[in-house]
């Protein structure tokens, strides 16, 4: 079977670590053909870099390149809505960084423009496809756990001055930016079902942007979800299931390699060698999502069973009622009504 061939959208430090990541990856099964950005020189820099064969400037080339059949969207939060439109117009396959879109009313409209044209399409939610995720699905599953009863997870880092999480012209705030991977971890817990009550509360900047929230989620049967996120100080970013029986410790939660199981015993994972240096932590796990979706579209898959459509929707529909509750309102919620 032929590789998939990737094309990038976006020459930026995320893009950068999804490239490195998927070179960690067979070439007869991966293969990245073609970048875009905004500016050439940009596309040009990162095509050097990585060895990839095509640069293109703006995405519209990207979207006509016959050679690319799944595109990875690794380009700010408020660009996702209309380079994931575009991509879709013209019958490419897609991978995109959470959040998918700024609000439910985008994503629903990109998920529906997906299913329409029958093309694969999941939000980068990577965190699923670490192995310790997969554990911790088995042991709730088998009722090691017992009930679950309790989520606590954190996650924060000094990120009050960088330009994507403080501006609201860029989609900023940590609901946006953390609050994606605090909510998904909960419901991942929770086997997907949708809070009965959401209450969260936070601090906003001079822009109306979101620098730190505390939510809890309440779901049927009395569970309970507490998260924190923030973008003035490190938090302890680990995420503690609790149930009637026992708990789980998933350390880093966001990209864990070590995991505190029900008996106590502490279980680490490890990822291979990589031709660069990555940005972020343990970034070279981004190879994970990257094979799921391979596996996906070759299978004939619009969807993952992991992160699935319905699973972005009610992520998104979590993350309007947070910031409505603390007060950050983007103009494109009044445009895109759920």
């Amino acid at each position: 079977m032929a590789p998939l061939r990737w094309g990038i959208a976006s020459a930026g430090k995320i893009s950068h670590d999804f490239t490195t990541a998927v070179g960690t990856l067979p070439s007869d099964e991966h293969q990245i053909v073609a970048v875009a950005a905004r500016k050439l020189a940009d596309a040009q820099k990162f095509a050097t870099l990585h060895g990839i064969e095509t640069a293109h400037e703006g995405y519209e080339a990207l979207a006509k390149n016959p050679n690319v059949d799944a595109v990875y969207i690794g380009a700010v939060n408020n660009a996702h809505y209309e380079i994931g439109l575009l991509m879709l117009e013209h019958g490419k396959h897609l991978l995109c960084e959470k959040p998918l879109c700024l609000n439910e009313g985008q994503s629903k409209r990109l998920l529906q423009r997906a299913a329409e044209r029958k093309l694969f399409l999941m939000e980068a939610i990577w965190s699923r496809f670490f192995p310790h995720y997969r554990l911790l699905r088995e042991r709730i599953g088998c009722g090691e756990l017992g009930e679950v009863r309790e989520v606590d997870v954190e996650f924060g880092f000094v990120l009050a001055d960088i330009d994507r999480l403080r501006l609201k012209s860029l989609g900023g705030g940590t609901v946006l930016d953390l609050g994606v991977y605090t909510i998904q971890v909960c419901l991942w817990a929770f086997g997907g079902k949708a809070p009965t009550k959401i209450l969260a509360s936070g601090v906003t900047n001079e822009e109306g942007v979101d620098l730190e929230v505390t939510a809890e989620l309440h779901f049927p049967g009395g569970g309970i979800a507490r998260m924190k996120t923030s973008a003035l100080k490190q938090l302890n970013n680990e995420a503690v299931v609790k149930g009637s029986k026992a708990s789980i410790t998933l350390h880093d939660f966001w990209c864990p390699l070590k995991l505190t199981d029900t008996d106590g015993t502490v279980r680490t994972d490890t990822l291979p060698p990589a031709r660069y240096p990555f940005n972020f932590q343990n970034s070279c796990g981004l190879r994970y999502e990257a094979e799921e979706a391979r596996q996906c579209i070759r299978g004939g898959r619009l969807q993952s069973e992991s992160v699935s459509h319905a699973d972005s929707l009610l992520i998104a529909r979590i993350q309007d009622e947070i910031r409505k509750q603390v007060g950050v309102v983007f103009p494109e919620d009044a445009q895109f009504a759920p």
